[in-house]
């Protein structure tokens, strides 16, 4: 019998002129049928920190106050066995949307596609939620949706069973997504401004034995990586 996964995904620095160097896309897997379990024990971890259950997770509300809470929240990442992440680096500095007949919203969604296709396991199913960003999310979305599966040949959407936008603050793997995504990037952007999310950066180090710089094995379930660079000009 298939297992069906949920697939959380969010995103750091995608903006075309936020003169960032990187793009972090992240996403966070789990069985559905652990699904609910999972956002239950997330809530119950905000409570224990005296914040409210609807308290939306979220990089940029890391602070010393909330410190702890934070890393309550990776350490549960890390030992629950169901959650698995898998982000990916891509470098804008020397993007050339032009040579390859693209706009910065196409080359995003290609993006998207390298970070989900290795996640995929033909005899299993999902349902893919991205965090909803804007009123056109709907054609982008069937247009990933699309691509995803032609890859697979998942033509009756056996494998590939739902892309669909959601509220973050409705979804707490997806908050959980924008941590991490935000991890990744505070990372690779060499960013010490902060003390506590400096110190979130190094528990996330600590806990998946990774510099978080590098690409992982491919074979890496857990806490996977791959860094994405654009193919230099041609001399």
């Amino acid at each position: 019998m298939s297992i069906a996964y949920n697939v959380y995904c969010d995103e750091s620095c995608h903006l075309e002129n936020d003169k960032q160097p990187v793009m972090v896309l992240a996403a966070v897997w789990c069985p559905t049928a652990k699904a609910h379990e999972i956002a239950v024990r997330l809530r119950e971890i905000k409570q224990k920190h005296r914040l409210s259950a609807t308290f939306e997770m979220k990089w940029s509300k890391v602070s010393p106050a909330k410190l702890n809470f934070y890393l309550d929240v990776v350490d549960y990442f890390f030992d629950t066995n169901d959650l698995h992440f898998r982000g990916l680096i891509a470098e804008k500095i020397g993007l050339r949307h032009a040579d390859y007949d693209q706009d910065h919203d196409s080359w995003y969604y290609k993006m998207y596609f390298l970070t989900l296709q290795n996640i995929f396991k033909p005899q299993s199913a999902y349902r893919i939620y991205l965090d909803l960003k804007d009123t056109r999310a709907g054609i982008k979305l069937r247009k990933l949706e699309d691509v995803l599966c032609n890859n697979m040949y998942d033509f009756d959407r056996q494998v590939l069973q739902r892309v669909q936008a959601v509220h973050s603050h409705e979804v707490e793997q997806v908050q959980l997504a924008d941590m991490l995504a935000g991890v990744v990037s505070y990372a690779n952007r060499n960013l010490e401004s902060s003390p506590a999310k400096k110190a979130l950066v190094e528990r996330v180090r600590e806990r998946s034995g990774y510099t978080l710089l590098k690409t992982t094995l491919l074979r890496e379930e857990k806490f996977n990586i791959f860094h994405w660079q654009p193919e230099p000009k041609a001399q």
